[in-house]
C-alpha cells in the first residue's frame, strides 16, 4: 500500500467522491477532501498532504488557481490541476503558480496515475534543487573569498555576498551583465586592463590564475589589490557551460608582508653596522694617517706623492664598498652602455685569476656570436668578481672555474614559474665551479642580504645579494643550482638589447669658456668642483643651497651656460633650482650630482637632452668630461 497521501480540492461531491474511490484502486491514501478553494488552502496547511489534486474551476469563492497559489507560497506542496475545460487566459494563470501536472476529465486511472507520479517526482526534483542551491549559497557566503559564476558567454550568472561587497555590484544588478565590467582588474604599474580569467578558462578548458600585481577596481572607483583564479564548469558531455571566478582582496597580506619586511630590514641595519665598520674603519685609518704625513714639513716629493696616492687609492675602496651597499639595496646610479658579454669577461680575466689565486684554474667559453645586452659594465665587472670569489671560498683545496657566455630564449613556462622576467631573448652568463656545494636550506637563503655561512667578521654577506641587486636593477634574471659534493653554477640572463646604436660621437675633455652655476650644500665638495672648473678655464657662480643658487642667477647680468647642483639640498631641491633656472635663463643646461638616487632626475622646465647626471663620488677627470659633453651637446 502506497503512503503518498492525496488532498483532493473538488467542488462536485459526486465526482470527488469518484476520485476518492479512483485514488484508494490505485494504491494512494486519501488525506482529505474539500469543497472551495479557501478551504482546500486551510486543509493542505493542516494535514500537510504530499500532493493536492485540484479542480481549476471551483464553486464561491477564490478558483483552483489563486488557491493553488496560496498552497505553493504557504505550504509547499506540489499541486495536479483538475479540468474538463478552460478558457486561454485562465489557463495562463494556471501556470503562473507553476504547477506539477494537469489531468483532463473524464480520464482513465492510467492518466491520473501518470500525473501523480510525474507530479511527486518534479516536486521531489525542484526540492533538491533548491536545497543544493540554498546549501551552495550558504557554503559560498561563509568562506572568505569573493565567488562570481558566469554563464558559457561570460555573462555573470551568481555572485556570493563577498564577491558584491568587493566590487561594489549587487547580483540583482550584475546579474547578466559581462563579466569584464562587474570584475574590473588593471595592472597595478601599468594601469592597462588585464585580461580577465574567467574569459581565459572559458576559451582554455582549464584552469587560469590571475597575473600578479592586479587592481580590482570596483563600481566607486575603490581599487584593492587582489589575487584570483577561474576554472570552467562543465556540463553535459563535457562541455563548458561557464566559469567561476575566485577572488581575495590582498591587503591585509601585504600589509603584514612590508611589516615583515621593515623588521627584517631593520635587524639588517644592526648587522650591517657590524659587519662593514671593520673595512670602513681601515680605510679612515688610512686617509687620515697619511693626511697627516702630507702635513708633516720636510716630507721628500717621492714620499709626499706615495701619500697622496695611497690617500686616493683608500678614497675608491671607500666608495666601491659603498657602491656594493647600494647595489644591494638596488639604489645605485648605473651607467650603462651596450656592450657584449664575452668582451666583459675577457677584460676581467687578470682580476678574476688574481682573486681565485694559483690553485683554481679558470676556464672560459665565449659563445660565437652572443647577443648584446645594456648594462653597467662596471658593475658586471662587479658581479662576475663577487661570484668568483663565492667560488673560491667553495674550493679551499683547489678546483676548476668555469665562464661560460650563451644564447637563450626564455619562455612562457620560465615567466610563469618566475613572474618577475619576461619572456624573450637573453644573453646568459654562467659561472660554475667544483666546490663543495650547498645544501638545500643554504641554496634557499643564498641571496638573502647579509647572509653568510662564514665565521663572524669574516663577510659581510653582500657579496650575493650585491650580485641580485645588480642583475635586478639592470633588468635582468639570476638563478642558481647546486648540490652539496656537485659543485655550484651561477646563470645571469639578461635581456637582449635590439635598438640601434647611437650616432653622437664622445668628445674627449677640453678646456672651457662658459659660465657655470654650481649649487653644492657640501662645502668642500663645492670648493673641490670650483677649483677643478676654474682650472679648466671657466667662470664659477657657486651657492651653498638651493635659494641662493636661484638668487645668484638673479644677480647675474649675463647668460649661464650650465647649472650644477646636487639633487637633495636645504631650502629647495636640485629639481627646484633647475626649473627657476631655466625660467630666469633660457638655453640652460643641467647637470644633477648626487651619490644616491633611485631614478634619473627629471623636470618639466628642463627637456631631456639637457638634463644629465653625475654619480659621487666621481674624478675629476669624470667630471671635466660630463661637463663638455653636456656643453657640446647639440
Amino acid at each position: 500500500m502506497s503512503t503518498t497521501a492525496i488532498l483532493v480540492v473538488e467542488d462536485e461531491r459526486i465526482i470527488s467522491r469518484v476520485i476518492e474511490k479512483r485514488l484508494r484502486g490505485l494504491g494512494y491514501a486519501v488525506a482529505g477532501v474539500a469543497a472551495t478553494g479557501e478551504e482546500g488552502v486551510r486543509r493542505a496547511g493542516e494535514l500537510r498532504p504530499d500532493l493536492v489534486l485540484m479542480d481549476i474551476t471551483l464553486g464561491a469563492g477564490i478558483d483552483g488557481v489563486e488557491a493553488a497559489d496560496r498552497i505553493r507560497r504557504e505550504v509547499d506542496v506540489p499541486v495536479v490541476f483538475l479540468t474538463a475545460h478552460s478558457d486561454d487566459a485562465t489557463l495562463q494563470r494556471a501556470k503562473l503558480t507553476e504547477p506539477h501536472g494537469y489531468v483532463l476529465k473524464p480520464f482513465e486511472d492510467s492518466d491520473l496515475k501518470t500525473a501523480i507520479e510525474i507530479g511527486l517526482y518534479r516536486h521531489r526534483s525542484d526540492r533538491r534543487v533548491r536545497e543544493n542551491a540554498q546549501w551552495l549559497a550558504a557554503t559560498l557566503g561563509s568562506i572568505g573569498d569573493g565567488v562570481i559564476a558566469t554563464d558559457e558567454a561570460g555573462r555573470v550568472r551568481f555572485m556570493n555576498a563577498l564577491a558584491e561587497r568587493l566590487t561594489g555590484w549587487p547580483q540583482a544588478d550584475a546579474a547578466g551583465r559581462h563579466v569584464t565590467e562587474v570584475f574590473h582588474i588593471v595592472g597595478e604599474k601599468t594601469r592597462e586592463p588585464v585580461p580577465n580569467p574567467a574569459l581565459a578558462a572559458l576559451a582554455r578548458g582549464e584552469p587560469v590564475a590571475l597575473a600578479p600585481d592586479t587592481v580590482l577596481v570596483a563600481r566607486d572607483g575603490t581599487e584593492r589589490p587582489v589575487d584570483d583564479s577561474a576554472a570552467p564548469i562543465r556540463g553535459a558531455g563535457g562541455l563548458v557551460a561557464g566559469a567561476v571566478l575566485v577572488f581575495r582582496d590582498t591587503s591585509e597580506r601585504r600589509r603584514l608582508e612590508e611589516h615583515l619586511r621593515q623588521a627584517q630590514k631593520m635587524e639588517a641595519i644592526g648587522r650591517l653596522a657590524g659587519g662593514i665598520a671593520h673595512d670602513f674603519n681601515n680605510i679612515m685609518t688610512i686617509i687620515t694617517g697619511f693626511s697627516q704625513l702630507l702635513l708633516l714639513d720636510g716630507q721628500p716629493p717621492a714620499e709626499r706623492a706615495e701619500a697622496a696616492q695611497n690617500i686616493y687609492d683608500a678614497g675608491k675602496r671607500a666608495a666601491a664598498l659603498t657602491q656594493q651597499i647600494m647595489a644591494f639595496s638596488r639604489k645605485q646610479m648605473l651607467v650603462p652602455a651596450v656592450l657584449n658579454l664575452n668582451t666583459v669577461v675577457r677584460d676581467m680575466g687578470a682580476m678574476v685569476r688574481r682573486v681565485l689565486g694559483d690553485r683554481i684554474e679558470l676556464v672560459t667559453e665565449p659563445a660565437a656570436g652572443l647577443w648584446d645586452v645594456k648594462a653597467d659594465p662596471t658593475q658586471l665587472g662587479q658581479v662576475i668578481l663577487n661570484l668568483a670569489a663565492n667560488a673560491r671560498d667553495a674550493m679551499p683545496r683547489g678546483g676548476r672555474l668555469t665562464v661560460r657566455t650563451a644564447n637563450a630564449e626564455l619562455g612562457d613556462d620560465t615567466t610563469r614559474e618566475h613572474p618577475d622576467v619576461k619572456p624573450g631573448r637573453y644573453a646568459v652568463l654562467a659561472v660554475s665551479d667544483t666546490g663543495t656545494g650547498m645544501p638545500p636550506e643554504v641554496l634557499a637563503r643564498v641571496f638573502e642580504p647579509f647572509f653568510t655561512t662564514k665565521g663572524l667578521g669574516n663577510a659581510t654577506g653582500l657579496g650575493l645579494s650585491t650580485v641580485y641587486g645588480v642583475v635586478k636593477q639592470s633588468r635582468g634574471h639570476i638563478e642558481v643550482s647546486s648540490a652539496v659534493g656537485a659543485g655550484t653554477t651561477f646563470r645571469v640572463f639578461l635581456p637582449q638589447y635590439t635598438e640601434p646604436p647611437s650616432s653622437r660621437e664622445l668628445r674627449l675633455a677640453a678646456r672651457g669658456h662658459e659660465t657655470v652655476l654650481l649649487v653644492e650644500d657640501e662645502e668642500m665638495v663645492r670648493r673641490m668642483t670650483r677649483l677643478v672648473l676654474e682650472r679648466s678655464g671657466y667662470t664659477v657662480l657657486e651657492a651653498g643651497d638651493g635659494a641662493a643658487g636661484v638668487a645668484a642667477a638673479e644677480r647675474h647680468a649675463g647668460p649661464i651656460h650650465l647649472l650644477i647642483t646636487g639633487l637633495v639640498m636645504p631650502h629647495l631641491s636640485g629639481r627646484q633650482v633647475a626649473e627657476r633656472v631655466a625660467r630666469l635663463k633660457k638655453g640652460v643646461r643641467v647637470l644633477f650630482t648626487s651619490g644616491y638616487t633611485e631614478d634619473t632626475p627629471t623636470h618639466p622646465s628642463v627637456g631631456p637632452a639637457a638634463c644629465d647626471f653625475l654619480h659621487k663620488p666621481f674624478s675629476l677627470d669624470a667630471l671635466k668630461d660630463k661637463v663638455r659633453e653636456v656643453l657640446d651637446r647639440p
